[in-house]
C-alpha cells in the first residue's frame, strides 16, 4: 500500500502526478547495532551526529536482521530478496575468481527499479563474486595462486554488478582486495586502502551530483561501504578521534561519509524525495577489539549477545534507519520484525513494479514507514552463521538449531558439546533479548513447531506465498551439529 502523499495546494480535482522517489541505501560493513550512538545511549562510546542525526529526522527500526551474520550472504539476500543459502553458498563468504553468485536470469532490486526508469549505481564492496577476462584473449583468468593475489589492471569482468542491473560501478570486490579497483566492468587502478573510504565518498557525492542534472529521472543509489571493516584505516585526522581506539575511529570516519551523502542530497534538491536507508551488513568484528573497547565502556552489541558470524542476535540484528522526510514521522521508531531480505518487496511496493517470480523470502516493510503492522505471509524471518547453523525467529520466539554461537564467539560448538550444552538453544526475546535462559528442553513444544515452520520454509524454495519455488543446490543441511548432524534435508 502506497502511503499518500502531500497534496496542498493543488487542485484535488488535479492532482499532480507523484514522483517515483530516489533511494539512498547506505550499508556499512562490520558495524554493530551498538556502534551507532542513539541506539546504544547507554554503552555506545562513539560519537556518530551523522546517524543520530538522520535518526531524529526519520525511523529507528530496533529489531532489523541481517540476512546473515557475515559478509557474502547479506549482500545477496539484499539484492534479490531471497536467502543466499538457497544456492551454493552453504557458509562462509565469496572470495573472487568465480562466476557471480547471483544467477544472470535472477532479477536484482536494481533490475527492478531501472525496469522503472531508474538510474542505478553502486560505489562501493561487491563481495558476491564474478571473474576476470584477458582484456586481448577473453579467457577467464585463474584464481592467483598467493593469497595476495590480485586481478591485473586492464583486466574485464563478464558478470559483474553492471551484468546484474547496475548502470554504474566504482568500487572492489571484498576487503582482501581492496586496493584493487573496479569501475563498471574493468578493473582500472591499485589504490592504497587507506585512501579507500575517501574515495567512495568522493565517488558518491558525485554521482548525486551528477544525477541532480537529470532531475527528473529517479535513481537508486547502492553505498555497500568497506568500513569499518577490517583492515582498519582511519585516514591521518581522524586517527585518535574516538579516544577508544582505531575501530571506533573508523566508525566515526565512517559516520562523517554518511553525512557527506546527506549533505549532498540537500545541496542537489533531493532531499525531500529520497528514501535514505542506513544500516549494517552484520555485527561488529573481533578485529576491533571488542575486548579493549568492552574494557573502556563501549559494547559494539549494545545488551544483545555475540557479534559478527554468531548465530546470537550480535552477529545479525544491525543498525537499521530509515529517512523519508514527508513519509516518514520525525523522531519515529519501530519494534517490528524486518530483515534486509525485505529490501526488494518494499522497493517494489514503493514503485509498483511487481515482480511475483522473484524476491521469494522478502516482505514489504512500507507499511511499518507510516506506523502501521506489515502484512505478511511468512511464518518467520531465518538466520544464518558463518559456520551455516540456522535459526528461526517468530514473534517472540526464537530457535537456534546450535549448542553455541554458531561462530567465532564463544563458546563454540566443540566446546559447548563438551560442557553438555542442550543440542539447541530457545529463547524468548521480549523477556530475555540477551539470550541468556535457554528454555528448549523446558519448552520442547515451541521448540518443534518452530523446528517444523523452518523445516517447511528451508524444503519450500521459498518463505512466502507465491509461485513454486526451488533452491539451487539438492540438498541443505539443517542441522550442523546436534541431533540431525548427519541427517540432510532434501531441497524440493
Amino acid at each position: 500500500m502506497m502511503i499518500a502523499s502531500s497534496t496542498t495546494g493543488i487542485a484535488a480535482e488535479n492532482p499532480a502526478p507523484e514522483l517515483k522517489p530516489n533511494i539512498v541505501l547506505i550499508m556499512c560493513d562490520d558495524l554493530g547495532y551498538g556502534d551507532v550512538q542513539c541506539l546504544n545511549p547507554e554503552n555506545g562510546k562513539i560519537k556518530t551526529p551523522c546517524v543520530d542525526k538522520l535518526a531524529k529526522q526519520g525511523m529507528i527500526f530496533t529489531d532489523a536482521h541481517s540476512g546473515s551474520a557475515v559478509c557474502t550472504p547479506t549482500r545477496y539476500g539484499l539484492l534479490t530478496g531471497r536467502y543466499s543459502w538457497r544456492t551454493r553458498l552453504q557458509n562462509g563468504v565469496a572470495v573472487g575468481f568465480r562466476p557471480c553468485l547471483i544467477a544472470p536470469d535472477r532479477l536484482t532490486v536494481a533490475g527492478l527499479l531501472k525496469k522503472q526508469g531508474y538510474a542505478t549505481g553502486i560505489i562501493g564492496k561487491w563481495h558476491l563474486d564474478c571473474q576476470y577476462q584477458d582484456p586481448e584473449t577473453g579467457a577467464i583468468l585463474p584464481k592467483p595462486d598467493k593469497r595476495k593475489g590480485r586481478a591485473p589492471i586492464g583486466a574485464t569482468i563478464p558478470d559483474g554488478p553492471v551484468h546484474r542491473g547496475f548502470d554504474y560501478f566504482h568500487g572492489n570486490h571484498h576487503a582482501g582486495h581492496m586496493d584493487t579497483i573496479i569501475e563498471n566492468d574493468k578493473v582500472i587502478e591499485r589504490l592504497e586502502e587507506i585512501h579507500n573510504l575517501p574515495r567512495l565518498t568522493e565517488k558518491s557525492v558525485a554521482y548525486i551530483e551528477e544525477r541532480a542534472k537529470s532531475p527528473e529521472q529517479p535513481f537508486f543509489l547502492y553505498v555497500p561501504l568497506g568500513s569499518p571493516h577490517a583492515p582498519i584505516v582511519p585516514t591521518p585526522e581522524w586517527q585518535g578521534k574516538s579516544g577508544l581506539n582505531a575501530h571506533a575511529d573508523f566508525v566515526m570516519q565512517t559516520d562523517a561519509t554518511v553525512g557527506a551523502i546527506s549533505d549532498a542530497l540537500e545541496e542537489n534538491g533531493f532531499s525531500d524525495n529520497t528514501l535514505v536507508i542506513f544500516t549494517s551488513d552484520n555485527g561488529t568484528s573481533k578485529n576491533a577489539n571488542i575486548a579493549e573497547l568492552r574494557g573502556k565502556g563501549h559494547y559494539v552489541s549494545a545488551h544483545f549477545r555475540g557479534s559478527k558470524a554468531d548465530i546470537w542476535d550480535g552477529g545479525h540484528r544491525v543498525p537499521f534507519v530509515v529517512r523519508w522526510l514527508g513519509k516518514v514521522e520525525p523522531g519515529s521508531r519501530c519494534d517490528q520484525l524486518i530483515t534486509l531480505v525485505d529490501f526488494f518487496a518494499t522497493a517494489s511496493e514503493i514503485t509498483g513494479e511487481k515482480a511475483p517470480e522473484a524476491a521469494e523470502d522478502s516482505v514489504s516493510f512500507l507499511p511499518a514507514l507510516s506506523g502501521k503492522p506489515i502484512v505478511s505471509t511468512r511464518k518467520g524471518v531465518i538466520h544464518h552463521s558463518i559456520s551455516g547453523h540456522f535459526a528461526y525467529r517468530q514473534g517472540k520466539w526464537k530457535l537456534l538449531l546450535a549448542r553455541g554461537s554458531g561462530g567465532w564467539s564463544s563458546p563454540k560448538e566443540g566446546t559447548a558439546a563438551q560442557e553438555g550444552a542442550p543440542e539447541a538453544q530457545l529463547y524468548d526475546m521480549e523477556k530475555d533479548p540477551s539470550e541468556q535462559n535457554n528454555l528448549y528442553l523446558t519448552h520442547p513444544e515451541i521448540a518443534e513447531k518452530l523446528l517444523a515452520d523452518l523445516t517447511s520454509d528451508v524444503e519450500s524454495g521459498r518463505s512466502t506465498d507465491g509461485p513454486e519455488a526451488k533452491n539451487d543446490v539438492a540438498e541443505i543441511r539443517l542441522w550442523k551439529s546436534g541431533r540431525g548432524s548427519r541427517q540432510k534435508k532434501s531441497a524440493k
